[in-house]
């Protein structure tokens, strides 16, 4: 008889998960205290945002992504609403843009300056006004720009597009759900959403506890679950596997995951699994690039991650992150924001209500070379550019995502090139636009500019080069940054065992290279000063 192992063969059976230092995590975030089963946290390669507690009203904290240690209590704050803020989701096309919802009934979207938030931001760019009750759910269009969905306890699931003009905007694009001759049902009321891969289908699960796939477009139920034996509470698009999969309980109370064909009907699950006995909601969270799938209670302190496939069993276990600390939520950094030298394959955001603090927390694949770029874990994935306009979605074209390398150094062909860098370079510049109306009393904006930005044209080769040279000095601001901070590091882990002297000359010379880089840094934020001035001199 052949021996055969038990293990299955599988480059990501080693994955571990490595918490940042505290140093590296952001303490002293006074974390909300609201009992809805949302993250409360959202990220991206610029910023970190994380719904607070505050007395009277709501607010949250943006934070540059670097700016980890110790927050200042008095940093400024995102409060404008003026009710508790039940979540937070940036926008996958714009790293400066974030969109929140509140218990005011208003959804909000935000500009945020790029050199964080100095001062307590209260006016927002738009604000979404079609709900009754309190707005618990956002989520973003995964290709199509500009495309918010909202879910609210008035039993309204509503889509907006945020590009319209005004401040105010009152009359969404699209009525999802809605209540029918005043009857509430409860599969109106959502707990969770998810699109697949390229915004054409809608998976929810609702108060009934059932899963639905929707037409976003014209709100018709396409297919409902049937299954008795499980109560779903969280739902997920596995768009690379075409499969949904939903956590809930079984009818023991028991934390279960759930597969399903989307393809056929909803009638019984492909794959159902008992895990526990706990009574915190399961997060699930799916990585497409490796097929790897999250699994984070709220309340328990370990991360549980599996490996699906397209045949059975579907799933395999692979292992698990252990903490002592509880997380109240998590948030996920995309994966262009992602270390690939280290070869990090995803990364949470923990929040740890009970100690104030947010703790970064990196899945790492092990390798011998591992400062190199690995090409089998990195594939071509979902990249920061809009496949198409929320215009052309609503007239009924698909398009999958404008994937990016994740290579340094490579660029890929936009497959719509037509239009993406125009549309591109206007979203910048109508943020700035935003930006500078906010502090300018009295100043009016030129007829030209306001006419190219209408129009959707851009302003001249000027004023893209000086946004070239904008973000390529916000590029290097940030190696610099994290090259003095790995000078602190290696200063502080130095060999303890060499004599006083050279350990006094090794002191010195990493002062000396740190003030280097502190005198650097200071001089591109002077040079970041003067093109913003220009920049603004242009307008």
């Amino acid at each position: 008889m052949s021996w055969r192992s038990s293990f299955r063969c599988s480059k990501f059976r080693h994955v571990f998960g490595k918490p940042a230092t505290k140093e590296h995590s952001y303490d002293g975030v006074p974390i909300t205290r609201s009992v809805h089963d949302n993250h409360y946290c959202s990220a991206n390669p610029c910023f970190i945002a994380v719904v607070t507690e505050c007395a009277g009203g709501g607010s949250f904290l943006v934070l540059p992504i670097h700016h980890t240690g110790r927050v200042d209590p008095q940093h400024p704050r995102v409060c404008g609403h003026s009710a508790r803020v039940l979540d937070v989701k940036w926008n996958p096309f714009d790293d400066h843009c974030i969109a929140s919802c509140s218990e005011d009934c208003t959804v909000k979207i935000w500009d945020i300056p790029v050199c964080g938030v100095q001062q307590n931001l209260t006016k927002a760019r738009k604000t979404l006004m079609g709900h009754s009750r309190r707005v618990a759910l956002i989520e973003w269009h995964p290709t199509a720009e500009n495309l918010l969905l909202s879910s609210a306890y008035d039993y309204k699931v509503l889509l907006w597009d945020v590009s319209q003009a005004g401040a105010v905007i009152r009359h969404p694009v699209r009525v999802v759900l809605m209540p029918v001759h005043h009857r509430y049902p409860s599969e109106m009321l959502l707990l969770s959403a998810s699109f697949n891969s390229d915004g054409s289908r809608l998976a929810v699960t609702s108060k009934d506890r059932r899963v639905r796939v929707l037409d976003p477009r014209t709100g018709k139920i396409l297919q409902v679950s049937s299954s008795k034996s499980h109560r779903a509470n969280k739902v997920l698009y596995i768009g690379a596997l075409k499969m949904l999969l939903s956590t809930g309980s079984s009818p023991w109370n028991h934390r279960q995951i759930v597969l399903w064909d989307p393809q056929d009907d909803l009638s019984e699950p492909l794959y159902e699994e008992d895990l526990d006995g706990s009574a915190g909601v399961l997060f699930p969270f799916f990585d497409p690039d490796t097929h790897m799938l999250y699994l984070a209670g709220k309340g328990d302190g370990n991360i549980r991650y599996y490996e699906l496939s397209a045949e059975k069993p579907y799933i395999s276990f692979l292992t698990e992150y252990r903490s002592l600390l509880p997380q109240k939520g998590l948030g996920v950094m995309p994966k262009r924001g992602l270390d690939v030298s280290a070869c990090e394959v995803f990364r949470f955001y923990r929040l740890i209500a009970i100690k104030d603090l947010v703790e970064p927390l990196s899945m790492i694949v092990p390798r011998k070379q591992s400062g190199t770029f690995q090409e089998d874990l990195y594939p071509m994935t979902a990249g920061n550019q809009a496949a198409m306009t929320a215009q052309e979605w609503l007239l009924g074209i698909n398009r999958g995502p404008v994937l990016m390398s994740l290579k340094p150094g490579t660029r890929v062909a936009n497959p719509y090139p037509e239009t993406q860098a125009e549309r591109g370079l206007v979203r910048q510049l109508s943020s700035l636009r935003f930006q500078m109306e906010r502090g300018r009393a009295g100043i009016l904006r030129t007829p030209r500019a306001e006419f190219l930005l209408r129009l959707k044209l851009t302003p001249g080769l000027f004023v893209l080069q000086l946004l070239q040279a904008f973000y390529r000095q916000q590029d290097e601001i940030r190696g610099l940054r994290e090259e003095l901070n790995h000078k602190d590091v290696s200063t502080q882990t130095g060999d303890h065992h060499v004599n006083s002297q050279t350990e006094k000359e090794t002191n010195v010379l990493h002062l000396s290279v740190s003030v280097v880089l502190q005198v650097r840094i200071a001089q591109l934020e002077l040079e970041i000063k003067n093109t913003r001035n220009n920049m603004r001199a242009t307008f």
